[in-house]
């Protein structure tokens, strides 16, 4: 039998209603990308475990689109899907993208 899943907890308690799941949930400790709003606006909606949902994402993201995060365009270009994952239909998945339980599959 597998083990109950620990909950998700953050330093502060902080509670937030996160809009991936819809629920009070623990949020963030800190303001990502403190100074944009988009951080803002993440650290009020967004749980701590949304978050980590978010950076698996954003790790596909910018190995599948071969991301530099050193030009504005790719910062630009993530942060966008961000808002797309949290508020909009969801991320884009490169063209022809094939997840790893598929590619282990085949």
């Amino acid at each position: 039998m597998a083990a109950p899943k620990p909950q998700i907890t953050n330093k502060t308690g902080r509670k937030v209603f996160c809009v991936k799941f819809q629920k009070e949930m623990y949020g963030l400790d800190e303001i990502p990308f403190d100074g944009h709003p988009l951080g803002a606006k993440v650290f009020e909606n967004v749980s701590k475990e949304a978050w980590g949902l978010w950076l698996e994402q954003m790790k596909m993201i910018m190995n599948e689109y071969r991301l530099n995060l050193g030009t504005r365009e790719a910062q630009e270009f993530l942060l966008k899907q961000m808002e797309e994952y949290f508020w909009g239909a969801g991320s884009a998945m490169p063209p022809g993208y094939v997840p790893d339980t598929e590619k282990k599959e085949a």
